[in-house]
């Protein structure tokens, strides 16, 4: 499925096989230009004026519950370390299903790959108080998982933000968790986490002859009702709720209370993710606007097109979109609201998740994680065009309006609206 966040990554496994039967000789490094052992690839720090810390919280651990990573400016922590950027083994087996190949091969090679890097922002950090941040919920495509996005919700976080990365169970990621009580005769509190035991779930395939936008569109319902109940629960914190964290973490989430402005909120996403922007829009209106990255639009019924009020930025790369996409992007043009489209020059669907910063240019490129566009350059263009819409849409009192010319595509690696040539007729 071109659409999927991960999809291209299995060409990535096929052209390392080779290198990883080779892996207990010296000369791998220089071979396979994308592992552990080159200083130079690393997911980029935020640009912005603050430090930013990252937890994790989930609350109600059974798979109806809220599961998400927050990323928050935070204060300096001698005691923080940076966090490792894919958190369990059982990640590695979810994207080796998901790429369709042998687990025990393909959990080897992408932890020896990428199991050691790690997502730049302390772990736990206290929260900076610094008034009421606004707030952006992130969605994550087919095939990815809570931490994959890191690039984008560090910088988004650096500017001054509240970024809750969902953790989708509708069985588009390629593994997540949620826990099932213990026997009854073994329980004591219900709460305990010691009388829980975690159950992981993995990427559902589309069955022989299943109807696939049957299946896509019940989870693009199901991705929008978790973001929603991400949002009420960050509200429910910032009133002063005590939430009870199934993880156990030490962040202190008490002090999130009148820390998120709930009159700036904003969702964001990638491909799937980028669809589930448009579903949560129209179903929840204290969203104020949207920002839906290379948006694969399949999942969506264009009934509900007219039920989204709110301003939408499109970002699109230039090798990934097609005709028929791009019009039904179009289709949410509106007259009243503001509706903007702009894509990157040179850029693949690959370009916006982390992958593309941890791989070299031979591998990268020919598994078409990165474009003709150098990496940095094009999340740049991304996250400053995003910021200048967030500053415009949310009212923010912020200089991201310096970067309003790339709303509109006008900068050297940007195209204004789509590199496609769609007929007028069709639009």
């Amino acid at each position: 499925m071109a659409a999927t966040v991960l999809v291209t990554y299995k060409r990535i496994l096929s052209y390392s096989l080779w290198p990883f039967y080779l892996e207990s000789r010296s000369w791998l490094p220089r071979l396979t230009m994308g592992n552990n052992h080159s200083n130079s690839l690393g997911i980029p720090t935020g640009k912005g004026p603050n430090q930013v810390g990252c937890a994790d919280l989930m609350v109600d651990h059974t798979i109806q519950g809220t599961f998400l990573r927050l990323y928050y400016p935070c204060e300096p922590s001698s005691h923080s370390e940076q966090p490792v950027w894919i958190p369990a083994a059982e990640y590695f087996s979810g994207l080796s299903d998901f790429m369709k190949i042998n687990r025990i091969v393909g959990t080897r090679i992408i932890s020896y790959l990428f199991g050691c890097y790690k997502t730049p922002a302390l772990w736990e950090a206290p929260l900076k108080s610094d008034g009421k941040y606004p707030l952006v919920i992130f969605s994550h495509g087919l095939g990815a998982f809570r931490t994959l996005y890191s690039g984008i919700c560090i910088e988004i976080a650096s500017q001054g933000f509240i970024v809750a990365a969902v953790e989708h169970r509708d069985e588009s990621a390629s593994a997540t968790y949620y826990f099932n009580k213990k026997c009854e005769i073994e329980q004591q509190d219900d709460q305990a986490s010691d009388n829980l035991e975690q159950v992981w779930m993995y990427y559902r395939p589309l069955k022989p002859g299943e109807d696939e936008f049957s299946l896509r569109n019940k989870q693009v319902h199901q991705r929008a009702d978790e973001c929603m109940r991400a949002l009420k629960l960050i509200a429910e914190m910032n009133s002063g709720r005590i939430v009870n964290n199934v993880l156990q973490s030490h962040f202190d989430w008490s002090t999130l209370k009148n820390s998120v402005d709930l009159c700036k909120t904003a969702i964001m996403g990638h491909s799937f993710g980028g669809a589930t922007v448009i579903e949560t829009l129209s179903k929840e209106p204290t969203f104020k606007c949207g920002i839906a990255l290379d948006s694969w639009m399949f999942p969506l019924d264009e009934e509900m097109f007219p039920g989204v009020k709110q301003p939408i930025l499109f970002i699109n790369s230039e090798k990934f979109q097609w005709a028929g996409n791009i019009i039904r992007m179009k289709k949410l043009d509106c007259t009243t609201v503001q509706r903007k489209m702009i894509t990157i020059r040179g850029s693949v669907h690959q370009s916006f998740p982390d992958f593309t910063f941890l791989t070299g240019n031979w591998i990268g490129k020919m598994a078409h994680l990165k474009g003709e566009i150098d990496p940095h350059i094009a999340l740049d263009l991304s996250n400053r065009a995003s910021l200048a819409f967030l500053q415009r849409h949310l009212s923010l009192e912020k200089d991201f309006n310096q970067w309003d010319p790339l709303i509109d595509g006008k900068d050297e690696n940007l195209i204004p609206g789509t590199n496609l040539m769609i007929p007028p007729s069709l639009l």
